[in-house]
């Protein structure tokens, strides 16, 4: 059974609503409407091409007809599996259009000629100021309940026809047997070949428990040999075999048990000198930093990473979308060499005309191929492309460079939708806020905590170095807490990272007392317990941030994704930062969606509140050049921004992301 149906205009008027339960007519007034949701966080966002939107146990499913401005919604349970859904929605669209299209497009002219300036005055007939869209759709609700209750019957006799039983055809009776009795095998022989067959079942089994039978894991039989019963392997042969069925022995190196001063020697996290005391470091750790890729300092002296640029001193490649909304005729022949194969994609679609699902199939194919040779995972590009094609369907184009203009602009403005962040990404401003806030006599301050989530080997350590290096440049105080206790050599990793990070701050010439420091107990122990003293040890200390590093982990492992969702429980961070690489495309997708969605279930499990990623940090963004299809694909997933990313192997390659560098990469060729 339906909630929710109703008909609304894009701009946010609703022409028609009907509501089919008393719960569903008090949300759909609300601010909690499913189809306020939908347009709040699934059409802004650009998310059209979803086949349903789901939001607090609602299913949504809507169509467009985009010449008039209009949006098609149903809503229902979504433990319900109505079938009609689709056929009623297409139903609505057309009757509804069929019905009062005279109407309607009068109405979306007044609206246009309002935004412009101009007095309008409602339709003739009409003797009041405002629309009135009862009288205008009268007759509608009975047409409407008239489609609902065929569609409605018609999937009842479906439901019915599939469970009603099977009726069986008799079963032929058996033809009769034949007189011919040489043709039934007789007992005794059955029985001899039973015998027969058990006797060289048995007698495999025998060679093979006694390593005689063939290749291991093979279906041969050892050869015997007629007259003696004996293989006829030689005896030698016999015996390498059987010495390869022995287990590996364990290998040692060396005769006895290392010492101390054995394991002291092979601690390379830094250098001794002759005193046993801490020598400097051998490496300046002033190369460390890269000047040419520092950041820039505001006027009120604080500390910004440079923005990632693409094409930076290129003229080649111009911003997409300017170029499609400039007036003048060289449009297509510019869009043409900037845009290349994507160009030539757009000029498929020539003359004055309204877009049709099949003028827009090649074009919407080919930009397919497109985002996926930019990285952009395959279901995200196909999303992505079916809805751009659903704002496109049924406008009125004229002449090659309009039609050129609305199809780039449109994917242009697709794309800047996606990975325009709903949530801050200065993060500095909420480490301010939350230092600055105001507290009782008896409250003590509570640093901001930071924790690193992500797969094996995508640099979580050095890229929480940068984010150090940048905090420590804008004067915070930092605690690392190494909570990675499972890999050899994490917590030597951030030891070394920690000594140079403070070298740089001692030798800098605007240090002004700011300091780094690692919180650690070693192997082996509870990653969540020791968060949560790092974390008290900051508080006493008065250390600003908290930097969790935690173990890396594949994200289909349930007991280890329980493990960091109780850190997250336990500790409650402030930011739960995602770190991904740039080249792994679907993977990437895959890695997001169950970290999130583990991180969700398993701390509402045994915190009761429900944590999911707030961020992400994409690393070995140097190496994909125009390929930052990833960037697309992860904001898509979790709607969350990327608030930096690394590219390089120094503290100060560390970069934030504009939106409109990203989009330009994307429809570069």
């Amino acid at each position: 059974m339906l909630d929710l149906c109703s008909i609304s205009h894009k701009g946010g008027i609703v022409l028609w609503s009907r509501s089919f339960t008393p719960d569903a007519s008090q949300i759909a007034s609300s601010s909690a409407s499913p189809v306020n949701s939908l347009i709040r966080e699934a059409l802004i966002e650009g998310r059209t091409a979803e086949e349903k939107f789901e939001k607090d146990g609602y299913a949504v499913k809507w169509t467009f007809v985009n010449d008039l401005e209009l949006i098609f919604v149903v809503a229902y349970q979504r433990i319900l599996q109505l079938t009609y859904v689709d056929d009623l929605l297409a139903a609505l669209k057309t009757l509804f259009i069929k019905l009062f299209e005279p109407f309607l497009a009068t109405f979306v002219a007044s609206l246009h000629a309002m935004n412009s300036g101009k007095v309008v005055t409602a339709p003739a007939g009409n003797n009041t100021a405002s629309w009135n869209f009862a009288k205008a759709f009268e007759g509608w609700d009975k047409v409407f309940d008239k489609l609902l209750k065929g569609l409605e019957d018609k999937a009842a006799q479906e439901r019915k026809s599939r469970f009603r039983p099977t009726v069986h055809a008799p079963l032929a009776d058996p033809s009769p047997p034949s007189d011919d009795l040489s043709t039934i095998p007789s007992e005794s022989s059955v029985v001899a070949q039973d015998e027969q067959q058990i006797a060289r079942n048995v007698q495999a089994l025998k060679n093979r428990l006694r390593g005689r039978g063939g290749r291991r894991g093979g279906r041969g039989i050892a050869r015997i040999d007629s007259g003696s019963g004996r293989d006829s392997m030689p005896s030698s042969d016999t015996e390498s075999v059987k010495r390869k069925t022995n287990t590996k022995t364990q290998r040692k190196w060396g005769h006895e048990a290392p010492t101390e001063s054995d394991m002291a020697s092979l601690d390379f996290s830094f250098d001794k000198g002759d005193s046993g005391t801490d020598a400097p470091l051998s490496q300046d750790a002033l190369s460390l930093v890269d000047k040419a890729s520092l950041g820039t300092r505001t006027r009120d002296g604080m500390y910004e990473v440079k923005d990632w640029e693409f094409g930076s001193g290129d003229g080649e490649t111009n911003d997409v979308i300017s170029r499609a909304l400039q007036p003048n005729g060289g449009v297509a022949k510019q869009a043409s060499s900037s845009l290349g194969a994507l160009s030539s994609l757009f000029a498929r679609l020539t003359g004055s005309k309204v877009l049709t699902e099949q003028d827009l199939k090649p074009v919407l194919e080919g930009m397919k191929q497109h985002l996926m040779k930019k990285n952009v995972a395959m279901e995200i590009a196909d999303k992505v492309c079916e809805g751009v094609g659903e704002s496109l369907v049924g406008k009125k184009v004229g002449g090659f460079q309009t039609t050129n203009a609305a199809v780039r602009l449109a994917l242009s403005s697709s794309l800047t939708r996606i990975l325009t962040p709903k949530t801050s990404t200065d993060l500095l401003l909420s480490i301010r806020t939350k230092l600055s806030s105001a507290l009782t006599s008896s409250q003590q301050r509570v640093p901001y905590s930071i924790t690193f989530v992500g797969v094996n080997g995508v640099g979580k350590s050095t890229n929480l170095s940068k984010v150090c290096f940048w905090l420590m440049q804008n004067g915070l105080r930092v605690l690392i807490a190494a909570c990675d206790t499972f890999r050899s050599g994490a917590v030597e990793q951030l030891r070394v990272h920690v000594r140079n990070l403070s070298k740089i701050a001692a030798e800098s010439a605007t240090d002004n007392g700011t300091r780094v420091e690692l919180y650690e107990r070693g192997y082996g122990k509870d990653a969540a317990g020791i968060a949560k003293q790092a974390i008290s040890y900051a508080q006493e200390n008065n250390f600003d941030v908290v930097l969790i590093d935690t173990a890396g982990r594949m994200q289909d492992n349930e007991p280890l994704m329980r493990a960091l969702a109780k850190l997250v429980g336990v500790n409650n961070p402030d930011k739960i930062i995602f770190v991904g690489e740039a080249l792994v495309g679907n993977e990437a997708v895959d890695q997001l969606t169950k970290f999130d969605r583990a991180l969700r279930d398993f701390s509402s499990a045994s915190a009761g509140k429900s944590r999911g990623i707030d961020g992400m940090l994409v690393t070995k963004w140097d190496t994909v050049d125009d390929k930052v299809g990833a960037a697309l694909s992860m904001t898509y997933v979790t709607g969350q921004p990327i608030i930096f990313v690394g590219c390089g192997e120094t503290y100060t390659d560390l970069r934030q992301l504009r939106v409109a560098n990203v989009v330009r990469a994307i429809l570069s060729e």
